[in-house]
């Protein structure tokens, strides 16, 4: 529940682009995959990242502060070294890296964010369009490896959800699943890997594609998951027992989101189900302070896009058809919607 903030709370609020930008630069020089080799003196870390003698150790003790780091000893002799979490989530070498999507808040978000207000007073874009530049999927879509580290982000952020999601919905009555929109495979490969009856297919762009199927082969899941090459606002989905959506619906305005449920509504069978994986905003608006953050990234990155509540999904879900919607909490801010055909 929201609570009354206190003097130091604020403030910290207010403080916490510091935090933030300190750990995007970490991970940015790579930090915490030089510690991962050994634990380092501050003189050392700064020979080896090039930085200026000044830099440490208030750059190492800020993270120390912060829990990002430990640190044996004290002045210039001390040695840090990754905490459990950093050793787990920074470092690339990890299974579960998240680092790409701290990367890609520290190279593009970071300076859009600085122009909030303007996005709040135009609700206009204020990414790289703002400046003449492509939009970001054009962007991303036209430098192979751009997309793949950008791939390897959104799938490191939202595994935990789509294994979830694969542990608390009964995929028991059903056999098929396409999953749109499913960049690297992550939410097909969480289910065919939970539920050995489904067979799952990934659609997404063909420049997606190969992503995807490389993926797919490291699970050892490609006798039972597969790709499919399409545009989902300009083909027909593929049919199947069950459509998925993940952190797809809120990239978009009104009118696509209700356009991608409907699509959604025309691919499955009688007694189908629809599922998306979202940021759902709590229906009273007071709690879910990520997903209401997240919504405001979507007016900042696209003007017209935004996130949801559980009530708005189930509307616009009704209107296309479905006769039930149930929300099932998959673990922190996200949700599933669930919409029965």
């Amino acid at each position: 529940m929201s609570h009354a903030r206190t003097r130091v709370e604020i403030l910290e609020i207010g403080r916490g682009f510091m935090s933030a930008k300190v750990l995007q630069v970490a991970t940015r020089l790579r930090l915490f995959d030089l510690l991962a080799e050994r634990p380092h003196t501050g003189p050392e870390v700064a020979e080896r990242l090039g930085l200026h003698p000044r830099a440490v150790p208030d750059f190492t003790d800020a993270l120390v502060a912060l829990g990002l780091l430990e640190r044996d000893g004290d002045g210039p002799l001390a040695r840090y070294a990754n905490t459990p979490a950093t050793a787990r989530y920074l470092v690339r070498t990890s299974d579960e890296y998240v680092g790409g999507m701290l990367e890609m808040y520290d190279a593009r978000l970071y300076r859009f964010w600085g122009d909030l207000e303007e996005a709040l007073r135009t609700g206009k874009p204020q990414n790289e369009i703002k400046h003449g530049g492509a939009s970001m999927f054009e962007e991303l879509y036209r430098e192979p490896a751009r997309l793949e580290q950008f791939m390897a982000a959104m799938s490191s952020i939202s595994g935990a959800n789509f294994v979830a999601l694969a542990e608390r919905f009964d995929f028991s009555p059903y056999r098929t699943l396409c999953d749109v929109g499913g960049a690297a495979a992550r939410l097909s490969c969480a289910v065919a890997a939970r539920h050995p009856h489904m067979r799952c297919v990934s659609l997404d762009l063909p420049v997606v594609e190969p992503i995807a199927r490389a993926a797919i082969e490291r699970c050892g899941l490609a006798d039972r998951v597969t790709t499919a090459a399409g545009d989902f606002f300009r083909d027909p989905l593929p049919r199947a027992d069950v459509v998925t959506m993940g952190m797809i619906l809120h990239d978009w305005s009104l009118e696509k989101k209700k356009l991608l449920i409907r699509a959604a509504f025309e691919a499955l069978p009688e007694d189908g189900v629809f599922i998306v994986v979202e940021n759902l905003i709590d229906d009273a608006r007071r709690e879910n302070a990520f997903g209401l953050l997240m919504s405001l990234n979507m007016l900042v990155e696209f003007g017209d896009a935004f996130d949801f509540t559980g009530a708005d999904f189930r509307s616009w879900c009704t209107e296309a058809g479905f006769r039930r919607v149930d929300v099932v909490p998959l673990g922190g801010p996200a949700s599933a919607g669930v919409a029965y055909k």
